[in-house]
């Protein structure tokens, strides 16, 4: 009988440490505000939701889109520090793969040489380094920022090609960079946590071959909660071809987001302020 035990509660361990690209964000709910995600409105057809392991830990949570290679949004907290830049050693996501396959995040020629992928393999599951060699006028335009991640291993978490997509690079160096390095500073002063969540709006042309979409948009949504209840919340939308920010409140965003998408969004709780 203590063997039976035994065993149903290492297969119950197994279970909960296997999969990292999961059937609900329930594996990783600590990075939506009150547990909320985004509703089905943002949904592509083909998705993956993705706990962003890497060294044992989750650091936020993806929605990708398989069939345009991007991720639809990244979930994450606030929360910048002033550990070290680390090094830019892009990697994927293995369980795109093989749902069976390690949990972390790992670059791809670990992966070939150590677990025995194919690079044609890692090509079919999603967006890989070589489509982003060589482009003009474009960067790998992070979602969940390395620069608001606390500890250096959170930010090197952010270095995945499942949490970038081809970004106007006048934009990232420019505006949404000061966006997210100055605008956010200053929003989140007061806040005890600031829940963000941001996204890409696909668009209609694709880069690396077809195989990468380009968004037509990128924005970004935050929700500030003081002691333990929101009491500010806010967004920000740029167009993807263009050196410019818009900043408006969080209602308006949903409203634009809707408008885009085609269906009625709602990004966050609804204790989140909507004036």
């Amino acid at each position: 009988m203590l063997g039976l035990l035994l065993l149903q509660v290492l297969a119950s361990c197994l279970w909960l440490g296997h999969s990292e690209v999961v059937k609900s964000f329930e594996e990783c709910p600590q990075f939506f505000y009150a547990e909320t995600t985004p509703n089905d409105a943002l949904n592509p057809k083909n998705p993956a939701l993705i706990c962003q392991r890497f060294n044992n830990s989750y650091h936020y949570a993806t929605l990708y889109d398989r069939d345009r290679r991007i991720p639809v949004y990244s979930a994450y907290k606030y929360q910048p520090g002033d550990a070290k830049k680390p090094p830019e050693w892009w990697m994927v996501e293995p369980q795109l793969i093989d749902k069976n396959s390690i949990p972390d995040m790992e670059r791809d020629w670990i992966l070939i040489e150590q677990k025995k992928f194919t690079s044609d393999q890692i090509k079919e599951s999603q967006a890989v380094h070589n489509d982003y060699k060589g482009l003009k006028g474009l960067d790998r335009g992070h979602l969940s920022p390395s620069g608001h991640q606390f500890s250096r291993e959170s930010m090197m978490a952010t270095f995945t090609l499942t949490n970038v997509v081809p970004q106007d690079r006048s934009l990232n160096k420019g505006e949404w960079n000061a966006y997210e390095l100055k605008t956010m500073s200053k929003k989140t002063k007061g806040c005890k946590t600031t829940y963000v969540i941001t996204g890409a709006v696909p668009g209609n042309t694709y880069i690396a071959e077809e195989r990468v979409n380009r968004p037509s948009h990128i924005w970004s949504a935050a929700c500030c909660l003081g002691d333990e209840e929101p009491k500010d919340a806010w967004g920000a939308i740029a167009e993807n071809n263009k050196n410019e920010v818009e900043e408006l409140s969080l209602k308006e965003l949903e409203k634009r987001l809707t408008e885009l998408y085609g269906g009625t969004v709602t990004l966050f709780s609804s204790a989140c302020p909507r004036k």
